[in-house]
């Protein structure tokens, strides 16, 4: 699968789709970002289940600072629309594939209903 670029415009549906979204956010001066841009593409081509994106903070300044993006490369995770990691710094092919093993096996309905849960305790206690 290809690597897809998000923008402003695109990044909200592409963080509700069912399977999961790696994001790795980069600019192309960051010499980092450029030396990840490989491990990054070779993991989306054997993940076919995984939605693999890139946001240019360059080009995409008010999303990167929206989602509070401080260093680059950054990398984020979402499922159904739940953020469920985010790490400043490149990750080696090991690290990457490790990450994306542990992502596909997490209980999505869990999560939800831990998040329900959350969310009515906060709203009892307001």
């Amino acid at each position: 699968m290809s690597v897809i670029e998000l923008t402003q415009d695109t990044f909200q549906a592409a963080t509700q789709a069912d399977q999961p979204l790696i994001i790795d956010f980069w600019a192309p001066w960051c010499g980092p970002c450029r030396q990840f841009g490989p491990t990054f593409e070779a993991a989306a081509e054997k993940h076919a289940d995984v939605t693999f994106a890139k946001i240019n903070t360059e080009e995409q300044q008010e999303l990167a600072a929206a989602l509070r993006i401080r260093s680059i490369p950054t990398l984020m995770v979402f499922r159904e629309n739940v953020l469920l990691f985010q790490q400043a710094g490149a990750l080696s092919a090991s690290q990457l594939e490790e990450l994306l093993t542990q992502v596909k096996a997490v209980d999505m309905a869990q999560v939800h209903t831990e998040i329900a849960a959350q969310e009515k305790a906060s709203s009892t206690t307001h």
